[in-house]
């Protein structure tokens, strides 16, 4: 158990009631889909630390380049008291700026937001035990639900980092972003991590890597609703498929059904039938160019301060203020 303080809004009974919403909702539909919120049981959060470092895999490196070099900036102009991560709070990037806030003489409080309750009391502790003069609070929660809830001294950073926003269909995006704005006060702050568009080759290649990391990834949704929900998926059945849609600009990633199958799932009380070749989406991965990040923040009430890319440009970080 986490000697720091967590305050708990989602439990595990909540987790699975939502799993199992999405799964009825996702396939019934005609083009079958699961959030890819789903892949991060244990053994995902693992597949993905992997998947990180793999040569293929460029946003991770490239969002830390900028943040070891533009940390110390964001402190200035913030002041923040309070760093907020929707996120689990224990890698590298988080730790920059922790230092970097602590190195200017503002930071007061860490609050890490995460949807699971043991890999949020096991980066809190970490956390707490290398940074012992700082105040950790843990929100157990979803950052589509709870952001109403966050703790924290003012003025706060809000830091949604890795290319995750990416991962809202446009409408959800904008409505995501909306509430960041609402819990913020005028004149606090959005860290907000974007993956840039670039060639179709290396953002194929970053989500279908050659050891196959990304595809054990990508099918380790399907163990978890057998683990969760009581399915008989047999994940070998079905192959990982990486695919740049051009139009929309995002990466999809989906898993095919090699042969016509069927599943049964009691958790959900139903059974799936898969056609040979038929898809399911378990990921969309958006890519953004920087007039628009711009342009979604400012329609959410977020007015970008600064911005930074990495060196080959592959990566956009923007710091923006909540305005009227």
């Amino acid at each position: 158990m986490s000697d720091v303080d967590l305050d708990v809004h989602h439990s595990g009974e909540d987790v699975t009631e939502a799993l199992r919403e999405d799964v009825r909702e996702g396939l019934s539909a005609a083009q079958k889909w699961l959030p890819s919120k789903w892949f991060y049981d244990a053994r995902g959060s693992e597949l993905f630390e992997r998947i990180t470092e793999l040569p293929e895999y460029y946003p991770t490196r490239s969002e830390r380049e900028v943040l070891r070099r533009e940390a110390p900036e964001i402190a200035a102009v913030t002041g923040a008291r309070t760093l907020v991560e929707l996120g689990s709070g224990s890698s590298e990037k988080t730790r920059l700026l922790l230092d970097a806030l602590g190195a200017y003489g503002t930071l007061e409080e860490f609050v890490p937001l995460d949807v699971s309750e043991s890999a949020l009391a096991e980066a809190a502790d970490a956390i707490a035990r290398d940074y012992p003069a700082l105040t950790v609070r843990g929100v157990v929660g979803d950052f589509t639900e709870h952001l109403g809830l966050l703790p924290g001294e003012r003025p706060r950073i809000v830091a949604f980092l890795g290319g995750t926003i990416g991962n809202f269909l446009p409408a959800d995006r904008a409505k995501f972003l909306r509430s960041v704005r609402d819990v913020l006060t005028e004149g606090e702050w959005l860290l907000l991590g974007t993956d840039l568009v670039k060639d179709e080759g290396t953002l194929v290649r970053a989500y279908d890597d050659a050891r196959g990391v990304t595809a054990e990834f990508n099918r380790n949704v399907l163990r978890v609703l057998n683990e969760r929900l009581g399915a008989d998926f047999d994940p070998a059945a079905f192959e990982h498929v990486s695919h740049w849609d051009a139009e929309n600009e995002w990466i999809e990633m989906r898993l095919r059904a090699r042969a016509a199958t069927r599943v049964h799932i009691p958790g959900a009380g139903m059974e799936v039938t898969f056609a040979a070749g038929e898809h399911v989406r378990t990921e969309i991965s958006a890519k953004f160019r920087p007039e628009g990040v711009r342009a979604e923040l400012a329609d959410a009430g977020l007015a970008v301060e600064r911005w930074w890319t990495d060196e080959r440009g592959l990566f956009g970080v923007s710091l923006s203020r909540a305005v009227s």
